[in-house]
């Protein structure tokens, strides 16, 4: 049996979308036919990706918007329905990177990633489901990560807020369970994207070990927007698309204290690999 499709002719908005995931999300929805519409705080990164989809024949407009001011995503709201009618799917992409031991990171640093990693996905859901759920019909693809599901040591902002979106879309999920939107929390492990280039507290050899395991991935951006979309199609509530992340996970719910005790010991040797806690 076929597995269930996303209906062509969708209205659809991705954030984050100048590059790295939010682009590979876009060119993937216009492959099914979506009419989309790309944001990114970079508003020339966001018109250079809707060209892309423009030159396959697709329906593309972009608008810079920050993501963490609520205004701002109103006002996206309201520029996407000017071009395309009101928004079927949404998929809250954008997010930032911060790095080092708890004690290290200041408060701008982790009101920075909360601002953008978590109330970025608050604003795009308070924005957009509501006319999805008066439609009867939408979908939600929010992107969390691994992170908020693992809680490795050394990133403690960029968890909080990536378990912070986990539990949105578990929630959403269950109230619009029988609304006709589907809500779908994507938790990738490691693939390449543009997210270290502007992180907070990573060394140049931190960048550096990072960038080379991104890299080395057996799944990449386009996969992974590839499998986020299949999933968010089948009413899927987690996506977790690498092998990596589904083991470590499953680790984790069996034997929670293992995990924490173990996972310690192996992220302290990690962190110093990295270049943290010298």
């Amino acid at each position: 049996m076929a597995a269930p499709a996303l209906p062509r002719g969708l209205a659809a908005v991705v954030t984050g979308g100048g590059g790295g995931l939010g682009r590979e999300l876009a060119l993937e929805l216009a492959r099914r036919g979506a009419r989309v519409v790309v944001s990114d705080i970079d508003g020339d990164a966001a018109a250079e990706t809707a060209a892309m989809l423009q030159r396959t024949g697709a329906e593309a407009h972009s608008f810079q918007c920050d993501v963490s001011d609520h205004v701002a995503v109103q006002q996206l709201r309201e520029q996407a329905e000017a071009v395309v009618g009101p928004v079927d799917l949404v998929c809250n992409n954008a997010g930032v990177a911060v790095g080092g031991k708890f004690e290290e990171i200041g408060i701008d640093d982790w009101r920075w990633c909360v601002d953008v990693n978590l109330w970025g996905v608050v604003h795009g859901c308070h924005v957009f489901a509501p006319g999805m759920k008066a439609r009867g019909r939408g979908y939600i693809l929010n992107v969390a990560s691994a992170a908020g599901l693992l809680s490795a040591p050394l990133m403690s902002p960029y968890n909080v807020t990536k378990a912070g979106v986990v539990a949105l879309s578990e929630t959403l999920h269950a109230e619009m369970a029988k609304s006709g939107v589907r809500v779908t929390a994507l938790c990738p492990t490691f693939f390449k994207t543009n997210i270290l280039e502007s992180g907070h507290g990573l060394s140049a050899k931190t960048r550096a070990v990072l960038t080379k395991r991104m890299q080395s991935s057996a799944l990449q951006a386009p996969d992974v927007a590839r499998v986020a979309l299949d999933g968010l199609a089948a009413g899927e509530l987690y996506v977790v698309p690498m092998r990596d992340g589904r083991a470590m996970w499953r680790l984790k719910r069996l034997a929670p204290g293992f995990y924490g005790s173990r996972f310690a010991d192996v992220m302290e040797l990690v962190g110093k690999r990295l270049g943290f806690g010298k």
